[in-house]
Protein backbone atom coordinates (compact mmCIF):
# COMPACT_ATOMS: atom_id res chain seq x y z
CA UNK A 1 0.00 0.00 0.00
CA UNK A 2 1.19 3.50 -0.85
CA UNK A 3 1.52 6.08 1.92
CA UNK A 4 1.08 9.69 0.81
CA UNK A 5 1.77 12.86 2.79
CA UNK A 6 0.86 16.28 1.38
CA UNK A 7 2.37 19.57 2.48
CA UNK A 8 2.77 23.14 1.32
CA UNK A 9 -0.71 24.54 1.72
CA UNK A 10 -1.43 27.89 3.31
CA UNK A 11 -3.22 31.22 3.19
CA UNK A 12 -2.30 33.45 0.26
CA UNK A 13 -3.74 36.37 -1.65
CA UNK A 14 -5.19 36.26 -5.12
CA UNK A 15 -2.43 36.24 -7.71
CA UNK A 16 0.08 34.56 -5.41
CA UNK A 17 1.74 31.18 -5.92
CA UNK A 18 2.11 28.03 -3.84
CA UNK A 19 3.83 24.73 -4.37
CA UNK A 20 2.27 21.62 -2.90
CA UNK A 21 4.31 18.48 -2.27
CA UNK A 22 3.22 14.86 -1.99
CA UNK A 23 5.79 12.50 -0.49
CA UNK A 24 5.20 8.85 -1.35
CA UNK A 25 6.45 5.66 0.30
CA UNK A 26 5.63 1.98 0.37
CA UNK A 27 5.84 1.31 -3.35
CA UNK A 28 8.42 1.84 -6.08
CA UNK A 29 7.89 5.49 -6.91
CA UNK A 30 8.59 5.17 -10.63
CA UNK A 31 5.85 2.55 -10.97
CA UNK A 32 3.14 4.93 -9.82
CA UNK A 33 0.95 7.46 -11.54
CA UNK A 34 -0.25 10.32 -9.34
CA UNK A 35 -3.27 12.59 -9.20
CA UNK A 36 -4.11 15.80 -7.41
CA UNK A 37 -7.71 16.40 -6.42
CA UNK A 38 -9.34 19.17 -4.43
CA UNK A 39 -12.49 19.58 -2.39
CA UNK A 40 -14.04 22.91 -1.50
CA UNK A 41 -16.50 23.24 1.40
CA UNK A 42 -19.87 21.79 0.43
CA UNK A 43 -18.56 20.60 -2.92
CA UNK A 44 -17.64 17.24 -4.40
CA UNK A 45 -14.00 16.27 -4.73
CA UNK A 46 -12.78 17.27 -8.18
CA UNK A 47 -9.86 16.28 -10.35
CA UNK A 48 -7.08 18.84 -10.70
CA UNK A 49 -4.07 17.23 -12.39
CA UNK A 50 -2.39 13.91 -13.10
CA UNK A 51 1.07 12.71 -14.01
CA UNK A 52 2.04 9.35 -15.47
CA UNK A 53 4.76 6.96 -14.35
CA UNK A 54 8.13 8.73 -14.22
CA UNK A 55 6.45 11.93 -15.37
CA UNK A 56 5.84 10.78 -18.93
CA UNK A 57 2.43 12.42 -19.38
CA UNK A 58 0.42 15.11 -17.66
CA UNK A 59 -3.24 16.07 -17.66
CA UNK A 60 -5.06 19.08 -16.20
CA UNK A 61 -8.61 20.15 -15.55
CA UNK A 62 -9.75 23.09 -17.63
CA UNK A 63 -10.05 25.25 -14.52
CA UNK A 64 -6.32 25.08 -13.74
CA UNK A 65 -4.76 24.55 -17.17
CA UNK A 66 -2.11 27.18 -17.82
CA UNK A 67 -1.83 28.12 -14.13
CA UNK A 68 -0.90 24.84 -12.39
CA UNK A 69 1.96 22.48 -13.21
CA UNK A 70 2.34 18.93 -11.93
CA UNK A 71 5.79 17.37 -11.78
CA UNK A 72 7.60 14.50 -10.11
CA UNK A 73 11.06 13.89 -8.69
CA UNK A 74 11.98 10.21 -8.62
CA UNK A 75 15.07 10.88 -6.50
CA UNK A 76 12.92 12.45 -3.77
CA UNK A 77 9.86 10.20 -4.19
CA UNK A 78 7.83 13.36 -4.36
CA UNK A 79 5.19 14.82 -6.64
CA UNK A 80 4.63 18.56 -6.81
CA UNK A 81 1.80 20.85 -7.79
CA UNK A 82 3.03 24.34 -8.65
CA UNK A 83 0.08 26.70 -8.46
CA UNK A 84 0.41 30.17 -9.96
CA UNK A 85 -2.04 33.05 -10.28
CA UNK A 86 -4.19 31.63 -7.51
CA UNK A 87 -7.82 32.68 -7.31
CA UNK A 88 -10.37 32.58 -4.49
CA UNK A 89 -12.09 29.77 -6.41
CA UNK A 90 -8.98 27.62 -5.86
CA UNK A 91 -9.67 27.54 -2.12
CA UNK A 92 -10.00 23.89 -1.11
CA UNK A 93 -8.34 20.97 0.58
CA UNK A 94 -5.91 19.46 -1.92
CA UNK A 95 -5.37 15.71 -1.92
CA UNK A 96 -2.75 13.52 -3.56
CA UNK A 97 -3.70 10.04 -4.71
CA UNK A 98 -1.94 7.04 -6.23
CA UNK A 99 -2.84 3.38 -6.62
CA UNK A 100 -6.19 3.84 -4.81
CA UNK A 101 -4.46 5.46 -1.79
CA UNK A 102 -5.06 9.00 -0.58
CA UNK A 103 -3.16 11.44 1.57
CA UNK A 104 -4.68 13.44 4.42
CA UNK A 105 -4.90 16.63 2.37
CA UNK A 106 -3.47 20.13 2.72
CA UNK A 107 -5.56 23.28 2.99
CA UNK A 108 -5.17 26.06 0.44
CA UNK A 109 -7.00 29.31 1.11
CA UNK A 110 -6.89 32.18 -1.36
CA UNK A 111 -8.19 35.56 -0.22
CA UNK A 112 -9.42 38.22 -2.63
Amino acid sequence: QVQLVESGGGLVQAGDSLRLSCAASGRTFSSLAFNWYRQAPGEKREFVAAIGRSGDNTLYSDSVKGRFTISSDDAKNTVYLQMNDLRPGDTAIYYCSADDSWGQGTQVTVSS
